[in-house]
């Protein structure tokens, strides 16, 4: 189908826009994904381009973030194999299930994250005076657990993607002994190996429209870049009140779907 020059300038709006706030926080799809549906795409047609166009974005936005993932190597190879298997595993599902499949866990899922976010500072600090006492470190790969989390966080990223990474910094947050910035900066690797690898597999199976696809990509490389110098200037808490009020804009769109 063709794009009006209107509906093409929304398209590449949403990317920026969506570029930008999935690498402060996430949530980007909540822009992108109605704007497409308004230009008469199906539903999964603009999950599929929708997916296929944040990619650079994803990855413009970790190239930003690239000061806090020195030294996250072993990590960030960790963590990205849950990533990419969790990635693929979502969008076979997108192909194989209704499309009303995850409408009622996600804004559960979302709001359970918000919480562990504004909480996460008091029960790190719990879980660290604990470990002072019993002489017990903290595991810098957060372990199976957090593996487990992110491998099903990544199959909801592969399927939908929309408040994905609310859910990547809640489960790091709760498991991890770093600052929230490094962990914003996994946050978008991690994003950007969920987007690429279920892009891959709809190249192959799925259909897709390329004038939104490319609208998208390049609007979001651009908004990735913006994201990453606005983002990395903000303290502790106003990243994770910015994740809160996100995250709740999220929730009600969702339920108002």
């Amino acid at each position: 189908m063709a794009l009006s020059i209107w509906e093409a300038l929304a398209v590449f709006a949403a990317g920026i826009g969506a570029g930008a706030i999935n690498t402060i926080v996430g949530s980007g799809t909540l822009i992108t994904f109605p704007v497409l549906l308004a230009t008469g795409l199906p539903p999964v047609t603009a999950t599929v381009s929708n997916a296929l166009g944040l990619i650079p974005g994803s990855v413009s936005g970790a190239i930003g973030y690239r000061a806090e993932l020195r030294g996250q190597r072993p990590l960030v190879l960790r963590l990205g194999a849950a990533a990419a298997v969790g990635g693929l595993a979502g969008a076979m599902l997108l192909l194989t299930l209704p499309a009303t499949a995850f409408e009622t866990i996600v804004p559960v899922l979302v709001a359970l994250a918000l919480v562990l976010v504004v909480l996460q500072p008091r029960i790190s600090a719990r879980v660290q005076r604990r470990r002072a006492r019993t002489g017990t470190a903290a595991r810098a790969d957060g372990g199976p657990v957090l593996f487990g989390g992110l491998l099903l966080a990544s199959v909801y990223g592969g399927y939908f993607a929309a408040a994905q990474g609310i859910v990547y910094l809640s489960l790091m947050g709760m498991l991890l002994d770093d600052t929230l910035q490094r962990l914003n900066a996994v946050k978008n690797v991690l994003s950007a190996v969920v987007n690429s690898i279920a892009a891959l597999f709809f190249l192959f199976v799925a259909d897709f429209e390329w004038t939104a696809v490319l609208l998208i990509a390049v609007g979001s490389a651009i908004g990735g870049q913006v994201g990453a110098k606005v983002g990395r200037r903000l303290s502790p808490r106003l990243l994770r009140t910015f994740v809160v009020v996100v995250g709740t804009l999220a929730i009600v769109q969702l339920l108002l779907r």
